[in-house]
């Protein structure tokens, strides 16, 4: 190896030969948000060595005109199962995308045994057994399998409540909740980048601010991030705006609002406070953060239509509940009822604007694609009802997309310096499994549209700042060291793409498309994606969060 100098903020030059691999003349934007420029990336192993000209190396990729951008961060990822069932990753590899985070309120560890065999009862299409008990012996086991992309992990606040109270709507004592966060403490020393609630969701929902500050401060101690899908989106979002912030207050920890949005056309002018809030707690010297996915409509579950006391004791007693027809009555007037107190987004969407994405029952699936109103006009009933009826016969949740946002929200929202991005999907191909589904296409598309459409057709940031809230901001929230960014010494976590073509392509009415104008994509090094095309190379590892120590995983 010759000569390494890191000089210009991190280029440098590397006399002679003895680079793994070369990419030539590329339009660098190197992740810091400034202007670009034109370099080689010399590569040797898993880092990046020098950026500058007139590199060589054993293998050279020929990138003039196109960009060459740290590897996107997904920053909710529902990508848990489906990298078991396809550990390519395809959908996400082929935008850009080197790291999957996942853990929204709920982890795949710790895990009771109970909790385990319902893991395995709750599957749906893909099927697997459930080995591990910890968070990190799964993200062990995925690596382990092979897996394309990284991978980073919340510990869910909803996991650790329900490995000691169960579904119970109830607060825990002070022996449950020290032990809750112990199983926290466990989690970050194991790795797990902080603690994540989903509060709209039963049992999520039955939790007190109180037990979230005492998880939140265990996750702080280890330099760890607290993140929420907040309590209301709709009616009540400000205050749990308020919430989220007396949270990161009083605990010490950073914080990060998943998918922010204002949900509901009566709610969309919300949006204005609610930004105001946040930038003066941030003024107020709180590191506070969010992350979106560039689309109107959200997607979720019926669950999320349906008041939190019937789902009480998990899925099955929900169910049945719901067969019982007083029961089922008072839920249909509850789902009506816009002061019931809880979150329902059947009322801020319409029941025109539910569509269904995800069925179990095969004698279901003909339903995927329809709408919530389309359902219950057929079988003349309410859309409530329908709602009711559609859970229990399915034995599921019901896959549903929300149309929930506007427009002008969501470019309001590309605007802002603190927002990074996610797709809050899992990551698939167009076969075998998923072709069950016909799922939100931010699952095919997130990464793509902010780049192509949002960037390239309406000038709603920046490219260079749109690739540093992909990259930099969100592996500098989590913590990742040498993550995001392109400098020498950094991981060779790389997308190569044409800023000119990059374009998404799923819709609702054909989901399983494809984005196009991503070229090359390296992992730790290694090419997943070369001229357009999956290599198979599964060179993805386990990305630990800053309070990891050493540790063995059963």
């Amino acid at each position: 190896m010759g000569d390494i100098r890191d000089g210009d903020g991190g280029r440098g030059g590397v006399a002679g030969s003895g680079c793994d691999l070369v990419l030539r003349g590329g339009t660098v934007y190197d992740g810091r948000g400034g202007a670009p420029f034109t370099a080689d990336v010399g590569i040797v192993g898993d880092r990046v060595v020098a950026i500058g000209p007139g590199l060589t190396g054993r293998e050279v990729l020929d990138v003039e005109g196109l960009a060459v951008a740290p590897g996107f961060i997904n920053m909710l990822s529902w990508a848990n199962e489906s990298l078991i069932a396809d550990p390519r990753g395809q959908s996400d590899v082929r935008q850009g995308v080197t790291c999957e985070v996942l853990g929204e309120g709920e982890s795949m560890g710790p895990l009771t045994e109970a909790m385990a065999a319902d893991l395995v009862a709750e599957q749906d299409g893909i099927h697997y057994p459930v080995t591990w008990r910890s968070l990190a012996g799964y993200l062990d086991h995925l690596a382990a399998r092979g897996v394309a992309v990284n991978v980073a992990s919340f510990v869910g606040a909803t996991t650790v409540r329900i490995h000691e109270l169960g579904s119970e709507d109830r607060a825990p004592t002070p022996s449950e909740l020290e032990r809750m966060c112990a199983l926290v403490e466990e989690a970050m020393r194991q790795g797990a980048v902080g603690v994540c609630a989903s509060l709209i969701y039963a049992p999520a929902s039955y939790a007190a601010t109180d037990e979230l500050i005492a998880l939140a401060r265990v996750a702080a101690r280890h330099g760890g991030l607290y993140a929420a899908h907040l309590r209301s989106e709709t009616g009540r979002l400000l205050e749990a705006v308020d919430e989220h912030l007396r949270i990161a207050r009083e605990s010490g920890a950073r914080a990060e609002i998943y998918h922010l949005k204002a949900a509901g056309r009566a709610n969309w002018a919300t949006l204005e406070e609610v930004i105001g809030r946040i930038e003066q707690a941030r003024d107020d010297g709180l590191e506070v953060t969010a992350d979106m996915y560039p689309y109107t409509a959200a997607s979720t579950g019926l669950d999320a239509a349906m008041p939190p006391w019937v789902q009480e004791g998990g899925p099955e007693a929900w169910r049945a509940r719901l067969a019982d027809p007083a029961v089922a009555e008072r839920v249909e007037r509850e789902m009506r009822d816009p002061h019931a107190g809880w979150e329902n987004l059947l009322i801020a969407a319409g029941a025109d604007h539910v569509r269904f994405t995800q069925f179990r029952s095969d004698a279901l699936a003909h339903l995927t694609g329809r709408t919530l109103a389309d359902v219950a006009r057929d079988r003349r009933i309410s859309p409530e009802r329908a709602a009711i009826e559609l859970v229990r016969e399915d034995g599921s949740r019901v896959g549903a997309a929300y149309e929930l946002m506007s427009e002008q929200n969501v470019m309001r929202e590309l605007g802002l310096p603190w927002m990074s991005f996610c797709s809050d999907s899992p990551a698939f191909a167009p076969e075998g499994v998923f072709l069950r589904w016909k799922p939100h296409p931010r699952g095919y598309g997130a990464f793509a549209r902010v780049l192509g459409h949002y960037v390239r057709e309406r000038s709603a940031l920046t490219l260079p700042e749109a690739i540093r809230r992909l990259a930099a901001l969100p592996a500098q929230n989590l913590r990742l060291r040498d993550r995001g960014i392109l400098r020498a010494g950094a991981y060779a976590d790389i997308a190569v793409f044409d800023p000119d073509t990059i374009t998404d392509h799923a819709t609702f009415d054909d989901p399983h498309r494809y984005a196009t104008g991503m070229r090359h994509v390296l992992v730790n090094g290694v090419p997943v994606l070369r001229d357009g095309e999956h290599t198979g190379a599964l060179p993805g590892r386990v990305l630990h969060g800053p309070g990891a120590a050493h540790h063995s995983t059963p």
